[in-house]
């Protein structure tokens, strides 16, 4: 990336606000006996953030990326590091290398990372993952789990069994219901019977959990929780489910792009239509000439021209392709010209997007 001061598109963090989403978090869930694993990835690990985690009080900084887990390390992180993915056999002696404890739902990965610990004279911490029902990660069955635990539990000396786990919502869309969350806790009984012990945690899910917290109807046992997107942008519980989230700042991160065209043109394209640059069939309204911006981020940087939200009204993103995104201006109050910026609110997947592309600078600000 070229080096200098007035460098776009950019992406903002505001470290304060950052810090107040942290202590509300922290402070529910502490008040329900939960620890939290702060999940850094959907902003691709920035270090200043995964320090920040760990300034407040989150007990683990969490990432799926092994290679942000490292950069938190270099950066002085002293918690003990969560690999949230379940590891790929090529990276095992990463894994054990560089992270405290990894999410794992494959006994072929357990045994290889059993044997890397060995090998590098270490004690791995892993967490045994349960599908309930959103079929992403996790053993599927009572049996398969129990088996596995106690594979973990007597015979692979490399590693330790810390907990029971699952993940709902990020695929089957599966609702972190008291019920469903009850079902882990259960699961993790009849786990702890068959190893003839307790376990140090049950970790309960993600942010979509939280709500659980947030209403007291979260299951008595589960006391982890790996949170990201709700710390960091806290819009989800609020655009998807309606909750009332207004004492969390939902501007955490600022995404800031340079206008590069802007002229009146016809709102709807003259000529015959095919397919636009990724593939898709454009859908166009007529509303007649209208006063447009051009600005130079594009699909390539944020992915989803409908998850970037501009500041101010009177502006509508009409669309992108990879290196240009094309605003409607014509009711904005602001005279916008070529040089100007426009600023946006992103959401999880926009901020995963930017923060992880290699032509949009970080911005850290703190007071």
């Amino acid at each position: 990336m070229l080096d200098r001061e007035n460098y776009y598109p950019r992406l903002t963090v505001d470290m304060p606000k950052l810090r107040d989403n942290l202590h509300e978090v922290l402070r529910q869930c502490d008040d329900a006996g939960i620890e939290v694993a702060g999940v850094v990835k959907g902003c691709s690990g920035i270090p200043e953030v995964s320090l920040a985690f760990e300034e407040m009080g989150c007990r683990w900084i969490a990432s799926s990326r092994i290679e942000q887990l490292k950069a938190a390390k270099d950066a002085g992180v002293k918690v003990p590091l969560m690999l949230i993915r379940v590891p790929m056999i090529s990276e095992a002696e990463d894994v054990v290398s560089i992270t405290d404890v990894s999410l794992n739902s494959d006994v072929d990965v357990l045994k290889a990372l059993s044997e890397a610990a060995l090998k590098k004279h270490v004690q791995h911490k892993v967490i045994l993952m349960a599908d309930i029902g959103d079929l992403r990660e996790g053993f599927w069955g009572e049996d398969e789990l129990c088996d596995a635990a106690e594979l973990v539990a007597h015979e692979l000396r490399g590693l330790e069994l810390e907990g029971i786990g699952t993940n709902v919502g990020c695929y089957g869309a599966i609702m972190a219901t008291r019920e469903k969350l009850q079902e882990l806790v259960d699961i993790t009984a009849k786990v702890e019977k068959r190893i003839g012990r307790k376990l140090n945690y049950i970790s309960g899910g993600a942010t979509s959990s939280f709500m659980r917290v947030m209403d007291g109807t979260i299951p008595g046992r589960i006391n982890q929780l790996r949170m990201g997107e709700g710390i960091l942008l806290a819009r989800d519980w609020q655009t998807l489910y309606g909750l009332d989230m207004d004492y969390m700042h939902m501007d955490v991160f600022t995404l800031e792009a340079e206008v590069i065209e802007v002229r009146t043109k016809p709102s709807y394209p003259v000529g015959e239509i095919g397919f636009a640059a990724f593939g898709e069939k454009g859908k166009y309204t007529d509303r007649g000439m209208r006063k447009r911006a051009l600005l130079g981020i594009g699909k390539a940087d944020y992915a989803y021209p409908d998850k970037i939200f501009p500041r101010e009204e009177g502006i509508e993103v009409l669309g992108a392709s990879s290196d240009h995104t094309i605003l409607d201006i014509e009711d904005c109050e602001r005279d916008i010209k070529v040089g100007d910026t426009v600023k946006f609110d992103v959401c999880y997947g926009s901020l995963v997007m930017a923060s992880n592309s290699a032509n949009v600078k970080v911005i850290v600000e703190d007071d």
